[in-house]
């Protein structure tokens, strides 16, 4: 590996006891430099609650060591010869769930070729706890420097605070995406099921989009204020308002459902949707599963599932949120407190993202 002025180091999980506030600062060593790569000295990274499931292996066994974050802001400090975008050292620069994809060098791929690359099926590689085509491990941004292959480095509109689009790399995507592809705007109305890090960027986006209707939907009425200003023009506390399934029956054309618990009321929540209407599943469950009556899907609905956003989303979101002026609700704290920054998560205390940054 080339040698480089700079350490990357960072917050790494060991074993899956680090999900409990027991990760350790240490060295690592990134994937082999490419010249089609960028080095970034990172300022910010949200915290995602991808990084628990990962700390604690809840999504299957963890290549551990492992250091996570992967809504990642920071300034190229190194740029490679055939780096792509337009990228040049210095600029501002931001890393989300994704850090490659096979890009075609592994024999045809209709997803990569269609700018689709989150669903390429030859070699997804995540920011964080996999191997790059090269057969580098990769490493996430709790850490003082990130390694990214160009095309997944995005560069950041001056508008926008770090703070405020770190979580949007992933957590913002994962909302806008689904709703871009279901034609959120004029015309529909839209839940969102989950009023929590993922489900306020649904309410600001979906608002912002235009749509005609933004329903937030969450079990407690503790979130209806905060709902509110984000723009929901109604809010749906599920546990609290016994008649919810029957009183807003067929109200709504799409939702977007951030939960990730496959013990949801599905029929309910199902009941909710118009004739044609579509039911967008973006939460994943750790045991993988969700199951759906038929009967309830009989109104000629959809269910599918989304997941995270392609680059070229990431940079239309960008435009819509400079455009929009959008304001994530985001608690900035130091990277040294990472380790109680996700017992903070873990226990429900964040409101909305928590993000840390780097104070060197």
């Amino acid at each position: 590996m080339s040698q480089t002025e700079y350490k990357f180091e960072g917050w790494m999980g060991l074993d899956p006891s680090a999900v409990e506030g027991k990760m350790v600062w240490q060295e690592f060593e990134p994937k082999e430099w490419e010249e089609t790569d960028v080095d970034i000295k990172v300022t910010h990274c949200g915290v995602c609650g991808s990084d628990l499931h990962t700390l604690g292996s809840g999504w299957g066994p963890t290549k551990y060591p492992c250091c996570v974050g992967h809504e990642i802001v920071g300034t190229a400090v190194r740029v490679g010869s055939k780096a792509v975008g337009g990228i040049k050292v210095g600029d501002r620069v931001g890393v989300g769930a994704q850090s490659d994809s096979c890009q075609g060098r592994l024999g045809d791929c209709p997803e990569c070729a269609m700018g689709w690359e989150q669903y390429c099926q030859k070699k997804l590689v995540g920011t964080y706890n996999s191997i790059h085509v090269n057969g580098g491990k990769s490493y996430g941004g709790y850490s003082l420097y990130n390694r990214v292959p160009s095309r997944f480095a995005i560069k950041i509109p001056d508008s926008i605070p770090s703070v405020e689009a770190a979580p949007m790399l992933c957590g913002g995507v994962t909302l806008y995406s689904p709703l871009k592809h279901n034609n959120c705007g004029p015309g529909k109305r839209v839940g969102i099921i989950g009023v929590g890090g993922l489900g306020h960027f649904g309410v600001l986006f979906a608002k912002a989009m235009g749509a005609d209707k933004v329903v937030a939907i969450s079990r407690k009425a503790s979130k209806s204020d905060d709902s509110l200003k984000m723009g929901a023009d109604l809010y749906i506390a599920t546990d609290d308002e016994p008649d919810w399934a029957t009183k807003y029956r067929r109200s709504l054309d799409l939702i977007i459902c951030t939960v990730s618990s496959s013990k949801m009321p599905m029929t309910d929540y199902l009941s909710l949707l118009a004739v044609n209407g579509n039911f967008v599943q973006v939460g994943l469950p750790e045991d993988g599963t969700l199951m759906a009556p038929v009967k309830p899907l009989m109104p000629r609905l959809k269910l599918e599932s989304s997941m995270i956003g392609s680059p070229d989303e990431i940079r239309e979101m960008f435009e819509l949120v400079a455009e929009k002026n959008i304001k994530p609700w985001v608690e900035e704290i130091p990277m040294k407190d990472a380790n109680q920054a996700i017992l903070d998560m873990h226990a429900g205390k964040a409101r909305y993202r928590y993000v840390l940054s780097n104070e060197q």
